[in-house]
């Protein structure tokens, strides 16, 4: 089965009436678990993105007392994890402002854990990944949040 485009998609939900489009709506969360989570994020959670931003960080906070002074492979894995999780979120709410925000506090704990450090080169590679998005999303940006932001990024610069 063929997708259909967004647009399409778009025009026929515009045709239906809105008992349908719940129909749809529900039937579409039993599916994924995603899919409950943005609707979840859209119905409840988007009128209040400042929030929704600081749950998001209480999260990485527990995901980074989690892992503690592991240095091992598991420590590797799980700070995967949480950038996956909060990619997840970022792609949620749609956000340019929310992205580099969320982005650097990963990397303020990074480095305040002592994580990145000379001899753990991939700890130090996906540290330095996330700075390089940080730095592309700030771009985009209006110059007064670039300017705090970027004050952010050079703080957290290490000579490797």
């Amino acid at each position: 089965m063929k997708a259909a485009s967004v647009s399409d998609i778009k025009k026929e939900l515009q045709t239906l009436p809105p008992s349908e489009l719940l129909a749809i709506c529900l039937r579409l969360a039993k599916f994924k678990a995603e899919n409950k989570e943005l609707l979840t994020y859209l119905l409840f959670e988007a009128n209040d993105v400042r929030g929704f931003i600081a749950s998001v960080k209480e999260e990485i906070d527990e995901a980074f007392a989690e892992i503690g002074r592991d240095r091992t492979y598991l420590a590797k894995k799980k700070l995967r994890k949480i950038i996956r999780i909060t990619n997840k979120y970022i792609r949620y709410m749609g956000n340019k402002e929310a992205e580099p925000e969320l982005l650097l506090y990963i990397c303020q704990h990074m480095k305040d854990a002592y994580m990145v450090n000379r001899r753990n080169v991939q700890v130090q590679n996906i540290y330095m990944q996330l700075l390089k998005k940080s730095v592309k999303v700030i771009a985009s940006l209006h110059p007064d949040l670039q300017y705090d932001y970027v004050r952010v990024v050079n703080q957290l610069e290490v000579d490797l």
